[in-house]
């Protein structure tokens, strides 16, 4: 089975806003055995929506439309679905009745003819009722293609998806399975994890594909195994799983996407009963920021000191002007001395630093730009790794941030 989706307004083609509202789409649709053929964005047009429309008609299974269902003239989807399959608009009572209690009701204003217009819907429809918003779905089908269209407000659009869209898609056709399993790693490169695990990869059963997802300092390994035999998929996914993990065992931090490293850090905090902190230069409080994303973190991340400039170093971590004299701002003995001021201050088990020149300029110190020194304290010391993560600066920022993170998590595994 395959899907297209379709994301219709001009603030998206002139990158005024982002589309997640396909993202969104697509993984719900996978989750029940239907791939994303292909993403579209097109313009507040109608020509253009209908030659979309003629171009994908029979060729895949369904099309998914979000955005044009607003209440202005500029919102057109509705009278373009009328011209695409001969039909009229006509007012929906219940949809009425809706949009006029939460004009009327929540907002406090009586409801305009504006307003009663998104009560239209096309008679050949049928309506997905959407309880969080004013604008409904439509279900229309021709020849072998369904087309749904939702509105482009996200959370309206992921309520419609996963209370009608998804349901009535998985009642109406037969779908494939498709089982995923994310392996994700840490502290080596593409290039050499694919000549590590070349030969498994090679010897892989047809119906699993893998992929490498790379970003600085990690890579994502994706399984997608597809087929109509569900216990098959899975036994072996899990077989290929253990196979792969005899081969990189040393750089995997976790088996599930939604797991990156700062949670797999945070359990394994937990579990232990440990702390951490951190002291920042060149990062900038990111590696802090991460690590608070995750719920809960208060339990074992106690605070962070983001000493960007050299003064705060001295000010803050109390560290002698005479030692950043003798060994530069960017030096192992500098990040070092870092992370044991901060383990102290915040009393924590662990503690990360960094120092580095991200550049473009190289600032208060004369290291090579994309010069990173991060230092992890334990409780039985400390110690640094110096690295070259190169250009431009938002490259190195990320890639400091990954290996400190790697770092870090390495060193508790060894408790």
């Amino acid at each position: 089975m395959k899907a297209t989706i379709i994301t219709i307004g001009d603030e998206i083609l002139i990158g005024q806003i982002v589309d997640t509202n396909s993202s969104y789409i697509a993984k719900a649709l996978d989750k029940i055995g239907i791939a994303t053929h292909e993403m579209i964005s097109i313009s507040d047009d109608k020509t253009h929506i209908l030659e979309t429309f003629e171009k994908l008609q029979n060729k895949v299974d369904v099309v998914l439309v979000t955005g044009g269902l607003g209440p202005t003239k500029d919102d057109i989807t509705k009278k373009t679905f009328c011209e695409y399959f001969e039909d009229t608009l006509v007012e929906n009572e219940a949809i009425l009745l809706h949009v006029k209690g939460i004009i009327e009701g929540f907002y406090k204003r009586p409801i305009t003819q504006i307003n009663k217009e998104q009560a239209l819907v096309p008679t050949k429809a049928k309506v997905l009722f959407n309880q969080v918003g004013t604008a409904p779905g439509m279900w229309m089908e021709k020849e072998n293609t369904v087309f749904i269209s939702l509105p482009g407000v996200p959370y309206e659009m992921k309520y419609l998806v996963d209370n009608e869209v998804v349901p009535a898609l998985a009642t109406k056709f037969e779908r494939p399975y498709i089982v995923h399993q994310t392996i994700m790693t840490y502290g080596r490169g593409e290039s050499l994890i694919a000549e590590e695990i070349e030969e498994w990869e090679d010897n892989l059963p047809p119906f699993i594909r893998l992929a490498y997802l790379p970003s600085p300092g990690k890579v994502r390994l994706r399984l997608t195994a597809r087929g109509t035999n569900h216990e098959l998929l899975l036994a072996e996914m899990k077989k290929q799983v253990e196979m792969l993990d005899l081969l990189i065992h040393d750089i995997i931090v976790g088996y599930n996407e939604d797991e990156p490293i700062e949670v797999v850090l945070g359990r394994l905090l937990t579990e232990d009963n440990l702390t951490l902190s951190t002291a920042e230069s060149c990062t900038g409080g990111k590696i802090a920021s991460l690590l608070t994303e995750v719920p809960g973190s208060s339990k074992y991340f106690k605070g962070s000191v983001v000493s960007y400039a050299s003064q705060a170093k001295v000010d803050v971590l109390h560290i002698s002007e005479e030692i950043l004299e003798k060994y530069s701002v960017v030096s192992a003995e500098i990040t070092e001395a870092m992370a044991l001021s901060v383990q102290q201050m915040m009393k924590t088990d662990f503690a990360i630093a960094t120092t580095g020149n991200a550049g473009p300029n190289k600032g208060d110190s004369d290291a090579e730009i994309g010069t990173v020194f991060i230092a992890i304290a334990t409780p039985n010391g400390v110690f640094s790794q110096e690295f070259n993560f190169g250009q431009p600066r938002e490259k190195v920022i990320d890639r400091a941030v990954s290996k400190a993170l790697e770092l870090i998590y390495k060193e508790i595994l060894k408790k």
